[in-house]
């Protein structure tokens, strides 16, 4: 027998649903572990060790949590065993007799506040949730030159032409967040930034409104080139737990 392991993404109505059948388990072998975000792997593989007997898995599962920035909660008995990844940092590290949802349930069960900067080059789309809810947007679009391929003289011109459209598309960007946050600044929980790492740096640099927000900041999306329905979409991945099942086979 060998445990294989299967990952999925479920909503936040869908993951209440699943933590409901959870709570009905009934198995006295059955374990749960918060692991907040933050701990090296090293402690993440002793703590696990209360329930989970084999040192390869412990192994694997050490690595997930360890890349996880929110932490995660370990269900474990003979038949179920699941690794949740929530959307949003658990607070509390804890070990529990059974299948406790109790710390899960109660941080999905916040409609948390949520600011989103989606940028590309030339494309962004900010907005703010309430829950699950857009509540405010702006999309829009600006001029950023592609990158020129010709060398000489020509090629340092259009570099410089293209930094300088660069910086006030930023610029631009950061005062459409601002327009849409600032009213809203203090009740914002989460900061959540999509698009090319380079150029979400490089807006994070230039806007000090938006490093108020710093010590909030969610994971990263991967996102297309911005628009409406993107920005749409990107509240309903914020809002998806990860999901790490496994089951015997063999």
């Amino acid at each position: 027998m060998v445990l294989i392991a299967n990952t999925y993404y479920l909503r936040r109505a869908r993951l209440l649903e699943f933590l409901k059948g959870l709570e009905t388990t009934d198995d006295s072998a059955a374990i749960t572990l918060y692991l907040p975000p933050g701990l090296s792997a090293g402690k993440i593989q002793d703590l696990l060790k209360s329930a989970v007997d084999e040192a390869a898995l412990r192994v694997e599962m050490a690595e997930i949590l360890a890349r996880s920035r929110n932490g995660g909660a370990l269900f474990w008995a003979n038949k179920e065993k699941y690794l949740v990844s929530p959307p949003f940092p658990l607070k509390e590290q804890a070990v529990f007799a059974g299948f406790n949802i109790g710390p899960l349930r109660n941080l999905l069960e916040v409609d948390y506040t949520i600011g989103l900067v989606l940028v590309h080059l030339g494309a962004y789309a900010v907005g703010l949730c309430h829950g699950e809810k857009l509540t405010t947007s702006k999309v829009g679009t600006g001029l950023v030159h592609g990158r020129h391929k010709k060398g000489g003289s020509s090629q340092q011109r259009f570099r410089r032409r293209r930094e300088n459209q660069a910086a006030e598309f930023l610029d631009r960007v950061c005062l459409h967040a601002r327009e849409q946050f600032e009213s809203q600044a203090q009740t914002i929980d989460y900061m959540v930034y999509g698009g090319p790492r380079q150029t979400v740096m490089q807006l994070q640099k230039r806007c000090l409104f938006l490093k108020s927000f710093a010590d909030r900041v969610l994971p990263p999306l991967d996102v297309p080139d911005p628009r409406k329905e993107i920005l749409e979409k990107a509240v309903g991945r914020i809002w998806s737990s990860r999901v790490t099942e496994w089951r015997k086979e063999g």
